[in-house]
C-alpha cells in the first residue's frame, strides 16, 4: 500500500472484530515507527501495549470512574478551553455526523451516553496502545509525538489493521498510571485502539470531511 492510499484508507474506527491481533504485526509497526523524526533525535516515546486480562480490568476502572462521574484532571488540555470558529462548527459536524449515523436523537441523552463510554472500553479493539512523556519536555516533542501516532496508523493499515486515536484515554490518568505502574512524573497524551474493523458495524459506516487544500495553504512565488 502506497502512503498515499494509507493516508486516504485510514479513519478512525469505533467497532472492532473480537479477533486477536498478532504480535508479530504489533512488533513490526513498532520497530518502524520508531524510525520516525524528533527534535535532535530526543524521541520522546513511551508506549504501553495494553492487551487482555490487563484491558479488561482497566477499561473496567475506568468505566466504574466515568459512570460515577469520578473526573480527574487530564496532564495537559488537549481541546481549547473556549471553542472559537471555525474549529467550533467542525467539532459539532463531526459529533453530529456520527449520532445521525447511529440513529441516536439528540433527546436520547442515554444512548449518547452509552456511545461515549465506548470511549473507555477503546470500542472494544483488542488492543490499546498508552503514550506517555516525560514532564520535563517542551511542545516541540509534542510535534514530534503526533508524527510518531501518525506512523503507528499509517503502518496499522499496511498490515490490515485499524485504530483509532483517543484523547478520552487521557481523561483518567492518575487510574492509568496506577494500573500500568507507571510513574506520577509522567504525563499520559492519550491512546491509540488497534484492532480488525467490523466492517458491518454501522458506527465504521461514516466518514468525516476535509477542507480543500485552497483553504489551508497560501502559495508565494
Amino acid at each position: 500500500m502506497k502512503v498515499s492510499q494509507a493516508l486516504i484508507a485510514r479513519k478512525s474506527v469505533r467497532a472492532y472484530l473480537k479477533k486477536e491481533v498478532e504480535k508479530e504485526k504489533i512488533q513490526f509497526i513498532l520497530e518502524h515507527a520508531r524510525f520516525c523524526p524528533s527534535g535532535v533525535n530526543m524521541q520522546p516515546w513511551q508506549v504501553c501495549v495494553v492487551q487482555g486480562d490487563k484491558k479488561i480490568e482497566l477499561e473496567n476502572k475506568l468505566l466504574v470512574a466515568f459512570k460515577n462521574n469520578q473526573k480527574e484532571l487530564m496532564d495537559y488540555d488537549y481541546y481549547p478551553l473556549e471553542w472559537s470558529e471555525p474549529y467550533k462548527s467542525r467539532r459539532k459536524e463531526t459529533g453530529l455526523l456520527m449520532y445521525e449515523t447511529l440513529k441516536i436523537k439528540r433527546e436520547d441523552k442515554q444512548k449518547q451516553y452509552d456511545q461515549w463510554a465506548m470511549n473507555y472500553k477503546a470500542f472494544e479493539a483488542p488492543v490499546v496502545l498508552y503514550f506517555f512523556i516525560d514532564k520535563s519536555l517542551a511542545k516541540g516533542s509534542y510535534l514530534d509525538y503526533g508524527m510518531f501516532w501518525q506512523s503507528i496508523m499509517l503502518l496499522a493499515c499496511e498490515v490490515g489493521l485499524t485504530t483509532c486515536p483517543q484523547a478520552s484515554l487521557a481523561e483518567f490518568p492518575k487510574t492509568i498510571k496506577k494500573e500500568l505502574s507507571v510513574p506520577e512524573d509522567k504525563i499520559l497524551l492519550g491512546g491509540i485502539a488497534l484492532g480488525y474493523e467490523d466492517k458491518d458495524a454501522l458506527v465504521n459506516s461514516y466518514r468525516t470531511s476535509r477542507i480543500k487544500v485552497e483553504e489551508f495553504t497560501t502559495f508565494y512565488e
